[in-house]
C-alpha cells in the first residue's frame, strides 16, 4: 500500500500549492507568481531527474507534444492563479475534477480512447457534485447553482481549466513515452516560465521595476514553497505510478479538492463548508468511479 501513501501525498502537495499559491495572489499579480512558482517547479524536478535517472533519449513527437501542450498549459495555469485568486478555493479548485468528464470528448478524437459505461456513471456524480458545490440551502434545488458556475468569473475560469487539460492530458502521454515522467513535468513547467516573461516583462515596462518585484520579494516564500509543493507532489506521484495502475493514483490524488476546501474554510474563512465539501466528495467519487477498470 506504499503507493496509497505516496498518492496521499500528492494530494496533499496539491493542496498546499493552492494554499501558497493563493496567499501570494494576495499581492502579487498571477503572471508574476506563475513565473517564480513554474521556474522553482522546473528546477527542483530537472534537479531531481538528473540525480535519479540522468538525460533521457527524446522521441519523434516530443517536439510537437511540448508545443501544443506546453502552450495550452500556459493558458491553463494562467486561468487556474486567476480563478484561485479572484474567488475562493473551495468553489473553484473541486471544478477542476471536471476534466475526465471533457476527456470523453477529446480522448476518442485525440487518442482513440472510448468511454465506458462505468464513464456515465462517473459523468453523472460530476454533474452532480458541481450542483451540490453552488448550492444554497436557502435556494432550494433550483438551476441557481448551474447558473452560478456560468456567471463567476472564477468556477467559469476554472471550467475553461479543465477542458483544456482535458487536451492536454493526451499530449502529456505522448510527451511522456517520448521522453520521461520527470523531463516532461520540468518541461511543461520551463515551457509556462517561459510563457510568463513577456507579461512580467510588459508589467516591468509600465508600472516600474520596483512595483512588480517589490511584491514578489514580500511573497517569494509563498511563490517558492509553491513550487517546492508541486514538485514534491509530482515527484510523489511518479513514484507511486511505478507500483499501482494510473487511474488509481490519480484518483487517490483528486482527493486533493476535498482538502482544499477544508484549507479555504479553515485559512481564508470561506463559508458554506457543508455544502462545498459534500459537492467535491461527490465529485471525487464519480472520478474514482470513472478511474475503475
Amino acid at each position: 500500500m506504499l503507493w496509497l501513501l505516496l498518492s496521499s501525498g500528492t494530494a496533499l502537495c496539491e493542496a498546499l500549492k493552492d494554499v501558497t499559491g493563493k496567499q501570494a495572489l494576495k499581492s502579487v499579480d498571477e503572471y508574476s507568481v506563475l513565473l517564480g512558482f513554474s521556474t522553482v517547479g522546473a528546477l527542483l524536478m530537472g534537479s531531481f531527474m538528473l540525480v535519479t535517472e540522468g538525460m533521457p533519449p527524446l522521441g519523434p513527437r516530443y517536439g510537437l507534444a511540448l508545443l501544443v501542450g506546453g502552450s495550452l498549459n500556459i493558458l491553463a495555469f494562467t486561468l487556474y492563479f486567476r480563478a484561485i485568486k479572484t474567488a475562493d478555493l473551495s468553489l473553484t479548485v473541486p471544478l477542476v475534477t471536471l476534466t475526465p468528464l471533457f476527456l470523453l470528448v477529446t480522448s476518442p478524437i485525440i487518442v482513440g480512447e472510448w468511454p465506458t459505461g462505468l464513464d456515465a456513471v462517473g459523468v453523472v456524480f460530476l454533474i452532480v457534485g458541481s450542483y451540490v458545490l453552488n448550492l444554497k440551502s436557502s435556494q432550494g434545488f433550483t438551476l441557481a447553482p448551474l447558473r452560478t458556475i456560468a456567471t463567476n468569473a472564477g468556477s467559469r475560469a476554472m471550467v475553461g481549466v479543465a477542458f483544456i487539460w482535458s487536451i492536454t492530458s493526451n499530449f502529456d502521454k505522448v510527451g511522456t513515452l517520448n521522453s520521461s515522467s520527470l523531463f516532461w513535468g520540468m518541461s511543461l513547467f520551463a515551457m509556462v516560465a517561459m510563457g510568463m516573461v513577456p507579461f512580467v516583462g510588459q508589467r516591468i515596462f509600465l508600472h516600474g521595476f520596483p512595483a512588480v518585484i517589490g511584491p514578489m520579494r514580500a511573497q517569494a516564500k509563498f511563490i517558492v514553497l509553491a513550487g517546492l509543493f508541486i514538485a514534491v507532489g509530482v515527484s510523489l506521484q511518479f513514484a507511486a505510478l511505478t507500483m499501482a495502475p494510473v487511474a488509481q493514483v490519480v484518483a487517490v490524488k483528486r482527493m486533493s479538492t476535498m482538502i482544499s476546501v477544508g484549507f479555504g474554510y479553515f485559512l481564508f474563512g470561506e463559508i458554506r463548508l457543508r455544502e462545498r465539501l459534500l459537492g467535491a466528495a461527490i465529485m471525487v467519487s464519480g472520478v474514482a468511479i470513472m478511474a475503475i477498470d
